[in-house]
């Protein structure tokens, strides 16, 4: 059984009909080629599937696509700027050494945009906590923290 699923992505206003069993991790990675959502653990413990829906980051492995209709996504491809600059957190994981092999790197970028988009201070304990719920292998964590705490601060100056 299909429904159609109309809501907003990166932008953009879609329309598609989905399998009422379908991830929105499947729609957005098979219907739109949004490859940056990534499919790890598959039952949310990973975070490699973030994606924000209206505002709020969720794992995408354990959100229906029919949930979607009517709501705005946002994936990594949507932090790019119109002009193809990346954004400033973008760059931070990239001045800061946060990308390794890159495959948490898009949901670990969901999860920040939320805390940079929050608008508020965090101390370095909460920062570690609100990141906590990823998987990475190959950085450590230090490096992601850092860009991370590096945009929340130039943000919080420029607030």
């Amino acid at each position: 059984m299909t429904r159609t699923v109309r809501c907003k992505i990166n932008g953009r206003e879609t329309e598609t009909a989905v399998d009422v069993r379908a991830s929105l991790t499947d729609m957005l990675r098979n219907e739109y080629r949004l490859t940056s959502v990534k499919k790890g653990c598959e039952v949310g413990e990973c975070g490699a599937c973030n994606v924000i829906i209206n505002g709020e980051c969720f794992n995408s492995c354990i959100y229906l696509a029919v949930w979607a209709d009517g709501k705005e996504i946002t994936t990594t491809e949507g932090l790019i700027s119109a002009s193809g600059e990346l954004s400033a957190l973008q760059q931070a994981f990239i001045d800061e050494g946060a990308v390794q092999c890159g495959f948490c790197t898009p949901g670990f970028l969901m999860s920040a945009q939320e805390i940079i988009d929050s608008g508020k201070e965090y101390s370095d304990e909460e920062l570690r906590r609100l990141l906590s719920g990823h998987l990475c292998r190959c950085t450590g964590y230090e490096n992601i923290f850092r860009a991370v705490r590096k945009v929340t601060k130039a943000a919080h100056k420029a607030g």
